[in-house]
C-alpha cells in the first residue's frame, strides 16, 4: 500500500493571511472598482432607493426636488442649444447683403461712401451708400430681406413701413443696379440724390399698419 503525503491544513489565522496576499497581486487589484466607480453606484443606488416602495413615504419630498431640479437642467439646455440656430441665422443675415458678405454697419458704410467722394470714386459711393441705407434698414428692423434678395426687392419692402419713399428707393436700387451689375459709370447727382434719400429715411417714422389701433383724441 502507497502511502500518501500528510495534507497540510493552515489554521484560520494562517488561511487568512493566504488570502490577502493572493488579493493583494495586481491582477486582482486592477479589476478592483475604483472610488469613481464606487461613487456613481452609491448615487445610482440613492436615486433609485427615493421612487422604491419601502422609501416613498420619507423621501418623497426629495425626490420631487430631484425631478424639479431635473427639469429645470432640461430646460436650460434646451435653450442653449435651441437658441443658438436663432443667433446663428441672424448673424447669416447680418453678414448676407446684396449677394455679398458684408457685416458692417450702417454708420462704418457711410463712411467708407463719403471717403470714396472724396477720391472722385463715385461708382464706390453709390455702391456703399445703398448698402448703408439698406443695413439701416435691417437694424432698425424694417425690413427683413431673404438671403439673396436684390435691391429692387429691399426698395419694395421698404417701401411697406414708408410708403412716402416708395420712388426715391426705387431710383435709389435702381442706381445701385446700374454701377454694380450694367456697369454704368454714376455722376455726382447720382450719389447726392441717393444719400439725400438715406438721410431722409433715417429721421423718418415708420408708417402705422392700418390695422393697428389708433388713439383717440377728447
Amino acid at each position: 500500500m502507497i502511502a500518501l503525503p500528510a495534507v497540510f491544513i493552515p489554521d484560520g489565522d494562517e488561511a487568512r493571511q493566504w488570502a490577502q496576499d493572493e488579493l493583494s497581486k495586481s491582477s486582482y487589484q486592477a479589476a478592483k472598482p475604483t472610488w469613481f466607480d464606487q461613487m456613481i453606484a452609491n448615487v445610482i443606488e440613492w436615486f433609485m432607493s427615493l421612487f422604491s416602495e419601502d422609501g416613498a413615504g420619507s423621501t418623497a419630498p426629495v425626490a420631487i426636488t430631484v425631478v424639479v431640479i431635473v427639469v429645470i437642467a432640461a430646460l436650460v439646455v434646451a435653450l442653449l442649444v435651441w437658441g443658438r440656430p436663432r443667433a446663428s441665422r441672424a448673424v447669416r443675415r447680418r453678414a448676407d447683403l446684396l449677394g455679398e458678405r458684408d457685416d458692417r454697419t450702417a454708420a462704418q458704410l457711410r463712411a467708407e461712401a463719403e471717403r470714396c467722394v472724396k477720391e472722385g470714386d463715385w461708382d464706390g459711393a453709390v455702391i456703399l451708400r445703398f448698402r448703408a441705407l439698406a443695413r439701416s434698414l435691417l437694424e432698425r428692423d424694417q425690413i427683413d430681406p431673404a438671403p439673396g434678395a436684390t435691391a429692387q426687392g429691399i426698395a419694395r419692402e421698404a417701401a411697406g413701413p414708408f410708403p412716402g419713399f416708395s420712388d426715391r428707393l426705387h431710383a435709389a436700387a435702381t442706381s445701385f443696379d446700374a454701377v454694380r451689375y450694367l456697369r454704368s459709370p454714376a455722376s455726382e447727382s447720382d450719389y447726392r440724390e441717393l444719400a439725400a434719400a438715406d438721410d431722409a429715411l433715417r429721421s423718418a417714422a415708420p408708417a402705422i399698419p392700418a390695422s393697428a389701433p389708433q388713439a383717440v383724441l377728447a
